[in-house]
Parts: C-alpha cells; structure tokens; sequence
C-alpha cells in the first residue's frame, strides 16, 4: 500500500477518533495541516496517556498537551467545578489557575469553598495559603496557615510548613522563621528547605551555620541517585553558588 494512501487512513482514523471522543476540534486542523507531525503529536498527547499510566509519563504528556492547547486543563476544571461543587473540584480549579499566575482568582476558588461543613478543610486552606503567598501577601498567608492548624491539628503537610516558614521570613520574624525551617528542613522531601534555611541562616548573621547547612546539601547530593539529582539541580546549583559567595 502506498505511504500516502496509509497517511491518509491514519488521519482519518485520527479526525474520527477526535470527533467521537469529543476532543477539542482543534485537533482536526492540526491532523489535516500537519500530517506527520500532528499525528504525532495526537497519538502522544491523547492516546498515550490512556496506555501509560505512569507518573512521568503523564507529567511528560501534560507538558506537550499544554503547549498544544494550554487552556485545556482550565476548561475542563472550570467545567467539572461548576458541575460538581465538592472540596476536590475547589482545590483542582485552584490550582491550576494559581499555576498560570492568576493568583486572585484562586484565591476566590478557595475562598468559596471554605463554606458549611468544609469552612476549616485544611486542602482548601493550604491552597488559599500558597495562592496567597503567591500574591505577595505573606501575613495573609500566614493566617490561612494559623486558622488550618488551628482546626486540623493532625493536618501534615511538607511543602505546608515550608510555606509557613517562608511566610515568617517575609513578614520579618526571622527568629521564628528559623524555627521552623530548622524543624522543617530535617524531614522535608528535597534540598529546598534546608537551602533556603541556609539563606535564612545567613541573613541573620549566622554566616558558619548557613555555610555548614549548604555543605550538607551539597554532600548528601553526591550520594544522592541521578534521578534525584536532577530533580533537585536547582536547589543543589543555588547551594554551589551560596558556598561561593
């Protein structure tokens, strides 16, 4: 069978599969205009994903997907928010609009959740916290932080406790800060905390101490697997350069 008769099957193959499905139509102009590469690109961005089930894959497939069509996942978490008003849909629409930097308008998301029986949910909380931080308002954020603790206290959060330590930092009480990014450091999932317990270290006089906490980083990044240092290359870099300074 000639290449271009099989070309020509598969893209129809592919516009039926976009119509029936109920993909975005867009899709059928990349399918006919650019027969190689948007075949290409459907089968790795629509089809794949439902093949592949692993984390990495799927974070590699939402990288190609939004760069295709970066409004996606809002309308759909806009859609499904509106549909169903639960604490899940609240805390996904947040999200992603906190990730495209439209930070008041998560906020509101969160904001409209906190209501009835959920007013304390401490997923909405830390949400509204970090869109908040977000925004520049750390006394806000450190609030949302007090009120969640203050209601959930078995609540356990990493990426929580940093932000309430950064929190501290911006409002200016470095004593407290230090505090808690010296608790937080010791069992957070990454170099970033005790990086910036580091910085925090050294911004209050204690240049030896933030020297020893960069050196640390650096030592446990050499036995660190590949994978892992190349998670955390930025945070493993900004200690290089701290140690440099």
């Amino acid at each position: 069978m000639p290449y271009f008769i099989l070309s020509v099957m598969v893209q129809v193959a592919l516009v039926v599969h976009v119509i029936k499905t109920g993909r975005n139509t867009m899709w059928i102009w990349v399918l006919v205009l650019l027969p190689m590469v948007g075949t290409l690109a459907y089968v790795v961005v629509e089809i794949l994903p439902a093949l592949l089930g692993s984390r990495t894959a799927q974070g590699a497939f939402r990288s190609v997907r939004r760069a295709i069509d970066p409004n996606r996942e809002l309308r759909q978490a806009s859609t499904t928010a509106a549909m169903v008003d639960t604490v899940a849909t609240k805390a996904r629409l947040g999200a992603e609009l906190r990730r495209r930097g439209d930070f008041a308008a998560a906020i509101e998301t969160y904001r409209s959740g906190l209501r009835g029986l959920y007013e304390h949910d401490p997923t909405l909380l830390l949400g509204l916290a970090e869109a908040q931080f977000a925004a520049g308002d750390a006394s806000a954020a450190r609030a949302s932080l007090d009120t969640l603790i203050a209601h959930n206290p078995d609540f356990s959060s990493a990426d929580g406790h940093l932000l309430h330590a950064r929190a501290l930092e911006a409002e200016g009480d470095l004593a407290k800060a230090e505090s808690e990014y010296q608790a937080v450091s010791a069992y957070f999932p990454g170099a970033e905390a005790k990086v910036r317990y580091g910085q925090l270290l050294r911004k209050a006089g204690k240049a030896e101490a933030a020297r020893a906490t960069f050196d640390e980083v650096l030592k446990m990044a050499e036995l660190a697997p590949r994978h892992v240092q190349r998670a955390q290359a930025e945070w493993i870099a900004l200690a290089k350069r701290e140690l440099e300074r």
